[in-house]
């Protein structure tokens, strides 16, 4: 069941990926008129970058995920910052069904699917959420930015250089993050049932170097991640990469895709 996402690469992903808006939350919440009341999926969780916010805003989160030691930093996470309402299941999109045996038709204020939308059968997951859902709730899938190495920046083409130069070979993936992907995702919701309403949030934010080569090695799987001397390494270059500097911004595209039952 486990995606990759294990030992050292869920802490890189833990301490270095990018966390949500206030703006982000107030979308979600406003969209399906989220409150206390409320229990929301959060499908692919991770280690809770999402999950976590988000239950200071509803009645309680359940994390899926199907990578344990992804729960596991979760799980820590929640106590560190007292966060008592959320559950941690380990799990993949096709236990949706039997997830929803568990808590019942009609009890399910939102699904959502941050940045891991990608690894999983769409349409057949949207179709499964529709029992789960309240009146009034929905899906929503959200698209957190480009992948660093992605952007349109000289940063990120800098940074790119780098990362071709670890692997040995040109990097393309976008993790479906682009139009074509958020399209799939539109195209998927509407087979299912849904209607699509569409919004975003951007922002500018700084991004270290630290946090930059944390985030990269945070997509890798764990037998491509450099020993520690290559690691070090493999900073050092993207910092010379980027003139010395030890930060840029980072302009953070945040996109929603909120599916409604009809």
């Amino acid at each position: 069941m486990a995606t990759g996402f294990s030992g050292e690469v869920a802490t890189y992903y833990a301490r270095h990926r990018r966390g949500y808006p206030p703006e982000v939350l107030d979308a979600v919440v406003g969209a399906f008129g989220l409150d206390n009341g409320d229990t929301v999926i959060d499908l692919g969780c991770g280690t809770g970058q999402l999950s976590l916010p988000l239950a200071a805003r509803v009645g309680a989160v359940v994390g899926v995920d199907p990578e344990p030691d992804m729960l596991t930093l979760a799980r820590r996470a929640a106590v560190d910052t007292g966060v008592a309402n959320a559950a941690w299941l380990l799990g993949a999109d096709s236990d949706l069904p039997a997830l929803g045996r568990l808590l019942g038709d009609g009890t399910v204020g939102a699904l959502s699917v941050a940045v891991a939308i990608h690894f999983m059968d769409r349409e057949t997951l949207f179709r499964a959420a529709r029992p789960l859902l309240r009146p009034g709730g929905g899906v929503v899938v959200i698209t957190n930015g480009a992948p660093l190495w992605s952007q349109d920046a000289e940063w990120s083409r800098a940074l790119r250089g780098c990362l071709e130069d670890l692997l040995g070979h040109p990097v393309t993936a976008t993790c479906q993050t682009d139009d074509a992907g958020r399209r799939h995702n539109r195209d998927a919701l509407v087979a299912a049932g849904y209607r699509v309403v569409e919004s975003s949030v951007a922002y500018a934010a700084p991004l270290t170097v630290h946090d930059m080569v944390g985030g990269v090695f945070s997509a890798m799987s764990p037998e491509l991640l450099p020993s520690p001397e290559g690691r070090a390494a493999f900073t050092a270059g993207v910092r010379d990469a980027l003139g010395g500097r030890d930060a840029v911004t980072e302009r953070v595209h945040v996109s929603l895709q909120f599916g409604l039952p009809d």
